[in-house]
């Protein structure tokens, strides 16, 4: 990714605030691996200011859409403020292999990391951070691929839109997700916004995948395999930052990436 293409996936900016639509596969800082990351095309998303901006929060490599960048340290201050107050509303798309009977509820599950040698995987624990995730449907249709999805969660986690596509709100309590029909299970897909109430690790990728409903292309806590799958099918949507008290907030939407336009189409969601 070269300065111009990054300047292309600017969705927003003012004087204290940029919101970029992440490419997947992207991390936001440099690891222990090395590789490129966004950190290291900052210089670009300047824009005349003396220092570069830097990321509010956090967006996992594989996920993407927006993420909030501030512009100066007053800036990065106040907006580190808000994401730590559960100021900044976040909503995520999710295309789920299976998923649930109901059409909306909650999923109120701890979390801790999984070993102490893998401190950013993560398991449902009762002893771990209090996590709760709000969903609902958009809409339920069929893969166009075969031999990707299951309706079941890997070891570790188990056991704990357009308008007139939208699904109607049920008010029943969760209930986890039934698998399909012998030859079924291979077809039924459901897109989910998904909003994050905690913000933990890996937060969205295993709660679904606990309640036997993983994301798709999701390696770690799902069914895709480790290299040469479809791609983690988690999108930040949009974001809504209050960030000028006496101005409405601010609300942003990101396009979706490439590789989950049709399984969304096929959901009944815009793309």
């Amino acid at each position: 990714m070269n300065a111009e293409e990054i300047v292309s996936r600017l969705l927003y900016r003012d004087a204290l605030m940029l919101v970029i639509n992440k490419p997947a596969s992207l991390p936001v800082h440099p690891g222990p691996k090395g590789g490129e990351t966004l950190f290291h095309h900052l210089d670009a998303l300047r824009f005349g200011l003396p220092r570069r901006p830097e990321a509010a929060h956090r967006l996992d490599k594989d996920t993407s859409g927006c993420l909030v960048l501030g512009r100066h340290p007053k800036a990065i201050a106040r907006l580190n403020e808000l994401f730590r107050n559960n100021g900044v509303d976040k909503v995520y798309w999710a295309l789920v292999e299976g998923g649930p009977e109901a059409d909306e509820g909650e999923i109120d599950l701890p979390l801790a990391p999984k070993s102490p040698d893998r401190g950013w995987w993560m398991k449902v624990d009762p002893k771990g951070q209090p996590s709760l995730t709000k969903w609902r449907v958009l809409g339920r249709s069929t893969s166009p691929s075969r031999g990707e999805v299951a309706p079941q969660a890997r070891e570790g986690v188990e056991g704990a839109s357009s308008e007139n596509s939208v699904l109607p709100p049920h008010p029943g309590p969760l209930t986890r997700s039934h698998p399909p029909p012998q030859g079924e299970s291979e077809k039924l897909l459901t897109l989910l916004e998904l909003r994050p109430i905690t913000g933990r690790t890996h937060q969205l990728r295993v709660h679904c995948a606990a309640m036997g409903f993983p994301i798709v292309g999701d390696p770690i806590y799902g069914t895709a395999p480790r290299f040469h799958g479809p791609g983690l099918h988690l999108h930040a949507r949009s974001i809504t930052v209050p960030l000028y008290p006496k101005k409405p907030p601010i609300l942003v939407e990101a396009p979706l990436p490439e590789h989950m336009r049709e399984r969304v189409k096929l959901c009944g969601g815009a793309v």
